[in-house]
């Protein structure tokens, strides 16, 4: 690395630090700036399939993409570490094996679950938090089901299977196993009424935000094969059983529990003394951290206010990858002494699944898409996305193409 080159450090390779990443190198001509991309992993996976692989519908294989096939080693230096702390003083990165030095910082270190004090969560829930803690999901479920096959007078409780949280996660994690136990059911010879499938949500609608249309869409949907709502019922306690939910402190049973309720932005920003809302950094029109010249803060760590509305945009992977695309842009704006862009949101529609050939959601201009139509909108998005990180041979290599 050239000591008289500004470097770029990019923390974090989730769809913000990616994107920024691609878009720097399409940007700037090696001798502008170096730039490295620090991440946890030597791969990229695909956060928005983490409850495909939690529900084993798909291979966890196929919701990972190797960094190094998509962002090119020799002109971005790789370095596979977790972040402890960014020095901001001495602009220093403090990783666990070593540190790296910065003129510009890209802080997109994605989220980690948020249980909001509830107690015993952290102790007997999984979470959706990565690759590795949805393939023991996937595995505890397959496991209950073998246990029970195998037991002589074996408790039905142990195939339930409870999740908190009826929001976007949430819901797209029961469309996945409404696919996935009635195969299970077949491959161990259990009766499918024997298992249940439990969402358990605090607010007095599942996916709050949402259109009501759209919402009755999915619980009609979801309720036809097999799912069970609570709604306005606030999980007091997590135990090694269950829940206990609601004022009356009612025990739901359950073999496996999976909280999807809530996420905030990654804890190096606290460690780091970057100001915090609700676990995350409230950040300037431009995307840089408050009173920073040189950090930018993106993703799930971030929230970028919609000043129409008063309140932060949804913090989704389109939102992620636009600011991304904002975020180098800036970044080489300051290395040419040209002004800086506000972030703008141009809100493509959200579409959720419910399972393979299921989905609801909102396209464009706002128009509804229902069922099939919705399902495949959702397949064209992802595949979307691995095509703007790596052209057609990662879309031939991890795309969508499942038939209805």
């Amino acid at each position: 690395m050239n000591a008289s080159k500004p470097k770029i450090v990019v923390l974090g390779a989730g769809y913000a630090g990616m994107m920024t990443t691609k878009r720097l190198c399409q940007q700037l001509q090696p001798e502008e700036a170096d730039i490295v991309l620090i991440n946890k992993h030597n791969y990229h996976y695909q956060t928005t399939w983490l409850h495909e692989v939690a529900a084993g519908t798909i291979n966890h294989n196929l919701a990972r993409i190797m960094i190094s096939d998509v962002i090119n080693p020799n002109r971005v230096r790789l370095i596979y570490d977790s972040v402890v702390k960014v020095n901001k003083e001495e602009q220093l990165v403090e990783l666990e094996n070593g540190e790296v030095s910065y003129d510009y910082l890209v802080f997109s270190l994605g989220f980690e679950t948020n249980t909001f004090g509830i107690k015993g969560m952290d102790e007997h829930a999984f979470f959706i938090n990565d690759i590795d803690t949805c393939r023991e999901i996937d595995s505890h479920i397959e496991y209950q089901f073998a246990k029970y096959r195998n037991e002589e007078n074996a408790n039905d409780d142990s195939l339930a299977i409870l999740v908190g949280g009826g929001g976007f996660t949430g819901i797209e994690l029961l469309g996945e196993l409404v696919e996935k136990v009635p195969k299970l059911c077949k491959k161990y010879d259990i009766d499918r009424n024997k298992v249940r499938i439990i969402n358990v949500e605090a607010a007095p609608t599942i996916l709050p935000g949402f259109d009501k249309d759209l919402v009755a869409y999915a619980k009609d949907s979801l309720q036809s094969r097999g799912v069970e709502f609570m709604e306005n019922a606030k999980i007091q306690e997590c135990t090694e059983d269950g829940f206990i939910v609601g004022d009356d402190h009612e025990e739901i049973k359950a073999g496996t529990v999976v909280w999807t309720g809530g996420v905030k932005g990654s804890s190096v920003l606290g460690e780091s003394g970057f100001e915090l809302t609700k676990g995350k950094v409230t950040v300037n029109e431009d995307l840089r951290a408050p009173g920073e010249e040189n950090i930018f803060i993106l993703g799930d760590c971030a929230w970028v206010m919609n000043k129409e509305e008063g309140r932060p945009y949804p913090p989704t992977a389109q939102a992620a990858m636009q600011h991304a695309d904002t975020c180098a842009n800036n970044i080489r704006a300051l290395l040419h002494d040209e002004p800086l862009k506000a972030f703008k949101f141009s809100d493509k529609g959200t579409v959720a699944s419910l399972g393979v050939t299921d989905g609801m959601g909102t396209v464009l201009s706002g128009t509804k898409l229902y069922g099939k139509p919705a399902a495949t909108m959702k397949k064209v998005v992802d595949n979307r996305y691995l095509f703007l990180l790596g052209g057609p041979k990662l879309v031939l290599r991890k795309g969508k193409f499942r038939p209805f």
